[in-house]
């Protein structure tokens, strides 16, 4: 197992380890950690449920839909940013072509 390989199996098997102490099902551990994707995502999803103590699957479900929505938002603007930075490269280039 690599480096990354634990820390993600880590990571997951303390979200689910933390869902279960909540009363919550195991699966929805698992699944949950199978869409957040990466170790800081469900390290996050974790300090929510602890900190925050919810009472029901939905509100459960409904943070962790807003963390992956973070994410993809992210993601998203480090993309643009990446083109716009490539964009104005080729302008750049352009204006001392002329």
């Amino acid at each position: 197992m690599t480096s990354d390989q634990y820390i993600w199996a880590r990571a997951r098997d303390e979200l689910v380890q933390t869902v279960v102490q909540m009363g919550f099902p195991e699966e929805l551990g698992h699944q949950m950690a199978k869409q957040l994707g990466s170790p800081k995502a469900m390290d996050r999803m974790k300090a929510y449920l602890l900190y925050e103590k919810p009472d029901s699957i939905e509100l459960v479900v409904d943070e962790m839909l807003a963390i992956c929505s973070e994410i993809d938002a992210w993601r998203e603007k480090k993309a643009n940013e990446e083109t716009n930075a490539q964009y104005n490269v080729m302008l750049n280039s352009r204006r001392f072509e002329e």
